[in-house]
């Protein structure tokens, strides 16, 4: 296929006064995609380790799905950062054999970004939307009717000469992720058909991602070693992996290999400030601002106390703390459990 382009004795521009020219459809270097040579992620479901009851719960929808030789209902993930949320949307759509478009929501500024995405899906398709909870009011109103209905209805013209248009979409799966579920209007919400927390993963499920990883890339990784990094790894695969590989330059650094053991990992977490809990100089400061200050103590003083930004704090530094039940929030603060104070006796006693 190619296409002809011609201006031919259309105007006295000297430009103009050329011979047909050939315009070939072939992909240039710079437009061929990019093949992700991302060893960390899974290649299968099956592959994917932890959250038994999710993969199963999305085994029978997607085996649904093809038996009627229908699209999978719409998914919304929320949970943490780094906790696979993209790695799953990926999985599904191997598994549908179909297509992933991945994009954020904060790169969708005007409605117009959305149609585009919309417009340019094929039928079974899977349009992968990350920070969902981002996504403007306009934004949002053209997914309704796209998602209920696979339908586009755009109003065009100006002042009086408007008019409405509806224009029909393939049918596609839309996936949406989010670290903020409450941020997502109900409107939206309630347009997902499936619905799944991620939660954060167990130190054995953490230890099989690590010892996966370090064969990947050629690590000599000591099972204890492992675990260690499993433990400091605050229930994320993300952060686990990206202590693996801090670990792996220190260890091809200074001991001129590729072997990892007890002591490397140790050295490395020290170096860090990080402990067995996971928690690292900010995590500490927090707590010891809390044991400072007796009673509840709100956000924001807590911010300005550290000298961090308060959003930070409380999207990043506050969910761990609670979960390993050291600091409960209060309507009037934030206040420090007694599992908390142990754990401050604990590190003023250096254990």
């Amino acid at each position: 296929m190619a296409i002809i382009s011609s201006s031919l004795n259309e105007s006295k521009d000297p430009r103009s006064n050329k011979d047909l020219r050939i315009v070939k459809s072939l992909k240039i270097d710079e437009e061929k995609p990019i093949k992700s040579n991302n060893s960390a992620r899974p290649q299968t479901l099956k592959e994917f380790i932890g959250h038994e009851q999710l993969k199963s719960s999305l085994r029978i929808a997607i085996e649904a799905a093809i038996h009627r030789n229908e699209c999978l209902d719409h998914l919304l993930f929320y949970g943490q950062p780094g906790l696979g949320k993209t790695t799953l949307s990926l999985l599904i759509s191997t598994e549908m054999s179909t297509n992933c478009k991945i994009t954020n929501a904060s790169a969708i500024e005007r409605p117009r970004d959305i149609v585009g995405l919309l417009l340019g899906l094929k039928k079974g398709e899977i349009l992968f939307i990350d920070e969902i909870h981002r996504l403007n009011r306009l934004t949002e109103e053209i997914l309704y009717s796209a998602m209920e209905d696979f339908r586009l209805d755009l109003t065009m013209g100006a002042n009086r000469g408007n008019r409405c248009r509806s224009i029909n979409l393939p049918k596609f799966t839309l996936i949406g992720a989010t670290t903020k579920l409450a941020s997502i209007s109900s409107p939206l919400r309630d347009r997902f058909g499936i619905c799944q927390k991620i939660n954060l993963y167990s130190v054995k499920d953490l230890q099989k991602i690590i010892l996966n990883f370090a064969h990947n890339i050629n690590i000599d990784l000591d099972e204890e070693a492992s675990l260690k990094l499993a433990q400091s790894a605050r229930g994320t695969p993300r952060i686990a992996l990206r202590l693996l590989k801090r670990v792996r330059d220190y260890a091809q650094v200074f001991n001129k290999n590729n072997y990892v053991s007890i002591e490397v990992v140790e050295k490395l977490l020290h170096y860090q400030q990080i402990d067995n809990k996971g928690l690292d100089e900010t995590d500490r400061k927090f707590l010891f601002f809390l044991e400072n200050n007796n009673g509840p103590v709100g956000l924001e003083s807590i911010a300005a106390g550290l000298g961090e930004d308060s959003s930070m704090l409380e999207f990043i530094i506050e969910p761990y703390l609670i979960q390993l039940g050291f600091i409960s929030r209060t309507p009037r603060g934030r206040i420090l459990t007694s599992q908390g104070e142990q754990y401050l006796l604990d590190v003023i006693s250096g254990q």
